[in-house]
């Protein structure tokens, strides 16, 4: 990896990544995938279709650079090719349940924002993040990918209205039902 690569905007390696540098896009990848895998994470609540989904953004996003706007957030353009990837597998994932050929999916151990080690946090802790995803799992999308993109991923509401196509104030609204709904399923006032 180049350093002069890691001082360049992401609109700036958009472009030499669209012109074949190839490094370029590494960076890209390495600037955004955690927050892509935590996104798509907190929709499939799959780890390891989660990785694979990672997988496929990217590939799409490559496939797409021509056509992003240097002059947007890459992180927002990204999530909705996150969101969008995530869609796709939900409705993939129905498909084959009403076939019969689907798999249970395993519930997700815990939803958190950093890398420190499962042995750094309390076992108490841990049974509170899992209770929590799992709640969080359980939000119609439409409470659950607006909170998740502000909360977890760090995205402004403006941010998040602009990768779902809805308003600032919309994404306020739903954040504020996500909130009422997990109060709710965890027993809380």
């Amino acid at each position: 990896m180049r350093a002069d690569l890691a001082a360049l905007a992401d609109g700036d390696l958009a472009s030499r990544s669209a012109a074949g540098d190839d490094e370029a896009f590494a960076e890209i990848m390495r600037r955004h995938r955690q927050r892509v895998y935590r996104l798509i994470l907190a929709n499939v609540a799959d780890a390891d279709e989660a990785l694979d989904l990672v997988q496929e953004t990217f590939v799409s996003a490559h496939g797409a650079l021509r056509r992003f706007d240097p002059n947007r957030p890459m992180s927002a353009w990204l999530a909705r090719i996150a969101l969008n990837k995530s869609r796709d597998w939900a409705r993939r994932r129905a498909v084959r349940r009403m076939l019969g050929l689907a798999t249970p999916v395993e519930e997700i151990a815990e939803l958190h924002a950093d890398d420190q080690p499962l042995q750094d946090v309390q076992a108490s802790d841990r049974a509170e993040l899992d209770r929590l995803a799992r709640a969080v799992a359980q939000l119609p999308s439409s409470q659950r990918e607006p909170l998740v993109l502000c909360a977890v991923d760090g995205l402004s509401q403006a941010e998040a209205g602009e990768v779902l196509a809805i308003s600032e104030k919309a994404v306020e609204t739903r954040i504020r039902r996500a909130r009422l709904t997990l109060a709710q399923l965890l027993g809380r006032n």
